[in-house]
């Protein structure tokens, strides 16, 4: 290794030497780094510092990318959702509409249809009321004698043209 790379892992240990040693210093994720840095892994990248700085280069330059990309896609989920939700208002929407018509349609022809059958029960109803009156009458005039009786049978007036003469 050059003399300057040698310098720069010099600092990098000095820098990872304070951050374990200051106690002062308080991390969120500090248990996990510790855990990391105990780890091949981190015990590898810890021995090769360029190589450490270019991930760390890649990681920080990298996020701007990515957080780009999870925001389009939870934006193209959410309006995914509202254009299902949207959707699927337009189609109830549509459909209650139809079915409103095809019931008021339904109701008219109902409503028809009950005028109909209401003015052939009443026709039907005075059509039978009168039949019935008028039997009775006849029946009541034939009781009572009012009616007068049937003419004699054409043999019975033959006889007696005979005994007039």
């Amino acid at each position: 290794m050059s003399k300057e790379m040698q310098e720069l892992q010099k600092q990098w240990h000095a820098v990872v030497q304070s951050i374990h040693s200051n106690s002062n210093v308080v991390f969120f994720f500090y248990p996990q780094v510790v855990a990391f840095m105990n780890s091949r892994v981190g015990q590898y990248l810890d021995d090769h510092p360029f190589l450490a700085l270019s991930l760390l280069m890649f990681i920080a330059v990298s996020a701007i990318p990515v957080a780009f990309f999870l925001i389009f896609v939870v934006t193209t989920a959410i309006m995914a959702c509202i254009g299902v939700i949207v959707m699927e208002g337009v189609v109830i929407a549509i459909g209650g509409i139809a079915l409103l018509c095809v019931l008021c349609g339904l109701g008219v022809l109902s409503l028809g249809v009950s005028g109909v059958l209401s003015v052939c029960y009443i026709v039907l109803s005075a059509l039978v009321n009168y039949w019935c009156a008028s039997r009775g009458q006849i029946r009541k005039k034939e009781v009572n004698g009012s009616l007068p009786r049937k003419s004699p049978a054409v043999s019975d007036l033959s006889t007696n043209n005979g005994k007039n003469e």
